[in-house]
């Protein structure tokens, strides 16, 4: 199975649907493994702790939860709008992902 996602910790992305579309977030963290992503403010979820230590405080507290990678898009910071990823390659082999609607490096 081919792991790979068309985004990377740090990219701003919008949310393709689910109760949360429409808006932008920041990506927290990805796994390529799940093919899951973790976007920074979005997609909340009641998460129940219980109390480990002596004096520590249990109770509900709201975290972010996981979503699939192909439900966000990547947003250009030079156009604003959500574009897919793609690849140039220079004659150095350096590879750079660029934004397919501008042209401007991601």
């Amino acid at each position: 199975m081919n792991n790979k996602i068309h985004v990377k910790t740090g990219d701003t992305v919008v949310i393709l649907n689910g109760k949360e579309r429409g808006k932008q977030g920041k990506i927290m963290a990805v796994s390529p493994k799940e093919g899951k992503v973790i976007v920074e403010g979005r997609n909340m979820v009641s998460k129940h702790v219980k109390a480990r230590k002596m004096g520590e405080q249990g109770g509900i507290i709201k975290a972010e939860g996981a979503m699939y990678a192909c439900k966000v898009q990547v947003v250009c910071p030079r156009c604003g709008k959500p574009t897919r990823v793609a690849h140039k390659i220079y004659e150095d082999g350096t590879k750079e992902r660029i934004c397919k609607k501008c042209g401007e490096a991601l």
